[in-house]
């Protein structure tokens, strides 16, 4: 079992040929309303693809809300430790370029009306948990209960540490797996993340916090795992890129997915890899997500896509 404990939005997508420039105004050829938000996105992700999910979050009594708990609903998620707030549903404004790139800002609404009592009353999700999925789209303390929980009840602790924020050691110490991106890395360790190399160093200096593992996701290039032992690259398979919105999501909800199973780190990663791949391949957050369907057929869509033929 699973548990995550983050964000749900209804992401409102809008697709130009560029992102706008300060004072520019641009023309959009469509708007769209897609379930997402950081936390539901790893959630589905995560149940598409083998785990068995909770979910421990909050969403207005509104038709937003409702639209994103039947939308877990249909990937068979537990929406039980899902709260209805008083503040309205939490939207994310996502305008995506003709390259697939993206600029959001979100709104957190009923995101930041989750205490740390209301995790504790679903810690019963936690204990029966092996693994406990966060990212930082709450409140820091709720991310906070949800690591101790977590240590408590001798879960695997991931924390995807996105949107990028500084963290205290107090939470980085709980965690056994931490997945940021290059900018995140630079936040949360003082230095510079341009090379593999800058990368290596950064994330030696984060692990001193007493972090177990580190998965450094560098976007189309790939991603760069370390422990106490080892630093391992692991390239990306470069596909033509369509909507980035959801990649580092699908990434972190297939890890916990084959972690769940008992798949070794490193083929969790490749796994994640896989499902990463086929998501930037199509638009929107929670519709790119791929099922176990998907990844079977892997690597004859592979073949097909691939960028390098």
């Amino acid at each position: 079992m699973i548990t995550v404990v983050g964000s749900l939005n209804m992401d409102l997508v809008v697709q130009t040929e560029h992102i706008p420039r300060v004072g520019e105004t641009v023309l959009a050829r469509d708007l769209r309303h897609v379930e997402g938000g950081k936390g539901a996105n790893q959630t589905v992700a995560a149940a598409r693809l083998g785990g068995r999910v909770s979910m421990i979050g909050a969403v207005g009594r509104d038709e937003m809300g409702d639209r994103l708990i039947e939308a877990l609903e249909t990937d068979k998620v537990n929406v039980s430790g899902i709260k209805r707030s008083s503040e309205a549903t939490g939207i994310a404004m996502i305008i995506v370029d003709a390259n697939g790139n993206n600029a959001i800002t979100v709104v957190s609404g009923a995101n930041h009306d989750i205490s740390v009592q209301d995790v504790r009353q679903h810690e019963d999700k936690i204990a029966g948990s092996s693994i406990v999925l966060a990212p930082l789209e709450c409140p820091l303390q709720i991310v906070m209960e949800a690591m101790l929980l977590a240590k408590k009840h001798g879960c695997i602790s991931v924390l995807n540490p996105a949107p990028a924020q500084a963290l205290p050691e107090e939470l980085l110490s709980r965690v056994d797996i931490l997945t940021p991106n290059e900018t995140e890395l630079h936040i949360l360790s003082g230095l510079p993340t341009d090379t593999l190399e800058e990368c290596r160093i950064a994330g030696e200096k984060l692990m001193e916090s007493g972090i177990k593992s580190l998965i450094i996701t560098l976007g189309s290039k790939g991603c760069y795992y370390l422990d106490s032992k080892e630093s391992i690259f692991y390239p990306s398979y470069e596909v033509t890129m369509t909507d980035s919105t959801a990649a580092g999501d699908c990434f972190n909800g297939a890890l916990v997915a084959a972690l769940s199973k008992g798949e070794s780190l490193p083929d969790a990663i490749d796994f994640a890899m896989k499902a990463s791949a086929i998501s930037v391949t199509r638009p929107g957050a929670q519709p790119s997500i791929p099922t176990l369907d998907d990844m079977e057929n892997f690597d004859l869509w592979y073949e097909e896509r691939r960028l390098d033929k």
